[in-house]
């Protein structure tokens, strides 16, 4: 009966070292750093460490848009401005003028003089302090409502 204890004994011993074995095969290869979740934490370190720096690029990229963005509204609402002011003057042009480009159906009352018509020409501006010529200062208006009280009593 002694024997057979021992040798039960020894099988008990000998499956527990076994498994011991197995056990320590599977742990190293658990912490292995190249391919067990050691090298799975590793990488996703490292996945980390890139996705934080394309975060902060695209942010970047981002406040850098923003702020393009906002110059550009801003002209375009300069813009708008202008042209509002543009099509309000427009209501000001005898009808004549507005309706045909000033032909030469409108009556004499209305008739504006072709140095007036004609825009003046637009120079590039000169970074000087110079003083623009006084011809140039005040060009000829086009519109009625501009006349001054001297001009319209002289009439």
């Amino acid at each position: 009966m002694d024997l057979i204890s021992d040798i039960l004994l020894i099988a008990g011993a000998a499956g527990a070292a076994f498994y011991c074995i197995v056990l320590s095969r599977r742990l190293s290869r658990f912490t292995n750093l190249d391919q067990g979740v050691g090298g799975a934490i590793a990488v996703l370190s490292a996945q980390v460490d890139d996705m934080t720096r394309a975060l902060a690029e695209a942010q970047g990229s981002a406040n850098g848009s923003t702020e393009t963005l906002a110059t550009l509204t801003e002209r375009a609402e300069d813009v708008a401005r202008r042209l509002e002011l543009m099509v309000a003057a427009m209501h000001d042009l005898p009808e004549g003028a507005a309706a045909d480009g000033g032909g030469p159906e409108e009556n004499a009352a209305d008739a504006v003089p072709d140095e007036a018509a004609a825009p003046p020409p637009v120079s590039k501006p000169s970074f000087t302090h110079a003083r623009p010529p006084a011809e140039a200062a005040e060009p000829a208006s086009l519109f009625r409502s501009h006349r001054t009280w001297s001009q319209e009593a002289a009439e």
